[in-house]
């Protein structure tokens, strides 16, 4: 989710790498991932959606201020959420499904490249990390467990079933991104 700024694209940098991005990536495997149902996609989330907001005027520009880095990470994060609940929908009765998944914090170098103080915040945060072997658990469960298809669209952490903030489980918030996505893509004719 570092640094800030905008994509060649205009778009922020945060939301096109982690939202629309694996948006597109998913838009382009479907009719494939349909032939060869069952199959099944994970969606990486995190739990940083608590600090997301979905203004559809906004997301997808970069803003300015200290907490900008944490705001557009949320943003991502939360609309990974909403897409994994709105695809869900959409490819029931396909035999293909997917799951949001927290990993949990995870010790990567993702937050070499921020600004001094969001370094140290992370650095300090470093006693809480997982290694990537842990961090992999729950992408792993959703990928092959039995039995969970039911909970297509669903966030899970620590290889459970997790409810995430309100505005995630908005179904109509979802959709509507869905479609935004889909615009800023040029995937709609």
């Amino acid at each position: 989710h570092c640094p800030a700024g905008l994509t060649a694209d205009g778009f922020d940098l945060a939301f096109q790498v982690n939202h629309l991005g694996h948006f597109l990536l998913t838009h382009l495997l479907l009719d494939r991932l349909k032939c060869c149902a069952p199959s099944r996609i994970v969606i990486l989330a995190s739990s940083m959606h608590f600090f997301g907001k979905i203004d559809f005027q906004t997301i997808h520009k970069s803003g300015e201020g200290m907490w900008k880095p944490i705001q557009s990470y949320g943003n991502s994060k939360l609309a990974n959420i909403l897409h994994a609940r709105e695809l869900a929908n959409r490819l029931e009765g396909t035999n293909v499904t997917c799951y949001a998944v927290h990993p949990g914090p995870v010790g990567t170098e993702i937050g070499y490249s921020c600004s001094r103080w969001l370094f140290w915040l992370l650095y300090l945060a470093q006693a809480f990390r997982r290694n990537c072997d842990v961090g992999a658990q729950t992408s792993i469960y959703c990928a092959t467990e039995e039995g969970i298809e039911r909970l297509s669209g669903r966030y899970f952490m620590d290889c459970h079933l997790l409810e995430p903030w309100p505005q995630a489980r908005d179904d109509h918030l979802a959709k509507k991104l869905w479609e935004f996505s889909e615009r800023l893509l040029g995937l709609t004719t």
